[in-house]
């Protein structure tokens, strides 16, 4: 089943984005209008078991990146040479996809998120559990939904981050109804597999990476940085000023700015 894709900028595109845990492809819309004003053509994806895309019964690193691989093989030919840029749950996608299937990716971009175990994956228990405890079948507004989740989910952000992925829709007998556009059972159950990170049995990525963290995040660590260089010889690290894991929301100028550098030099 093909994932849902979105096309922003003219012409044959030239970078692809890969989004995060409870994400979706239009999180990167507006850096990706940002670079279509610079003539790169942007393909945002919504990855399995989120937004557009088909739900799994696993959830599986390897797989994902394959069926990304054959989503670009599918719309852009088997010569697709493409930056791949993915963020957290996305960027581990990307790297994996670098990795299994070099000749898709011309380079590679790595968005606050390392080569290893991401245990600050377990912070989004608590989000689990507050989209959980909604009673979509009682739910009557958008603006009710936030209230409930600001109960257990303080910042006002995620609030809205996590709401994206709630749907309005009209049920059989014509009553108003709610659903998750996201495999939440699946997501939730799993979260041990989301911030993990397989084996991949000493294979390397022999092109330009690019390696962003948030000055304020910490999910970068001093000691990912040797298994960083291992499996990605030409990586550079940038740090983004009063960024924290989400850079792309923190600092989308100062992102867009390393972005159009990083394509510019390669």
């Amino acid at each position: 089943m093909a994932l849902f894709t979105q096309l922003i900028g003219a012409g044959r595109p030239d970078v692809v984005f890969l989004h995060g845990l409870f994400g979706r492809g239009k999180n990167w819309a507006g850096i990706a209008k940002t670079l279509a004003e610079h003539d790169h053509a942007s393909v945002l994806f919504d990855l399995p078991n989120h937004g557009r895309s088909h739900w799994s019964e696993t959830f599986d690193y390897g797989a994902m990146a394959d069926e990304v691989a054959d989503e670009l093989r599918l719309k852009l030919g088997s010569a697709a040479r493409v930056t791949l840029v993915g963020h957290s749950m996305g960027g581990k996608v990307a790297m994996l996809l670098a990795l299994q299937h070099p000749e898709l990716v011309r380079s590679l971009v790595v968005v606050d998120i390392a080569p290893d175990i991401s245990y600050q994956v377990r912070t989004s228990v608590p989000l689990v559990k507050a989209m959980r405890g909604l009673d979509l079948a009682t739910l009557t507004s958008r603006g009710e939904a936030e209230k409930q989740l600001a109960v257990d989910v303080d910042d006002p952000a995620v609030r809205l981050f996590l709401l994206q992925n709630l749907k309005h829709l009209r049920t059989p007998g014509d009553r108003n109804g709610w659903q998750w556009e996201l495999n939440l059972g699946l997501l939730g159950d799993h979260l041990d597999e989301v911030a993990a990170w397989p084996d991949v049995d000493g294979a390397s990525y022999p092109g330009p990476t690019l390696w962003v963290a948030g000055a304020e995040s910490p999910y970068i660590l001093p000691e990912h940085q040797p298994r960083m260089r291992r499996l990605f010889p030409q990586v550079r690290l940038v740090t983004i000023a009063g960024a924290g894991h989400w850079v792309h929301a923190d600092a989308p100028e100062a992102l867009s700015a390393e972005l159009l550098a990083f394509l510019a030099a390669t």
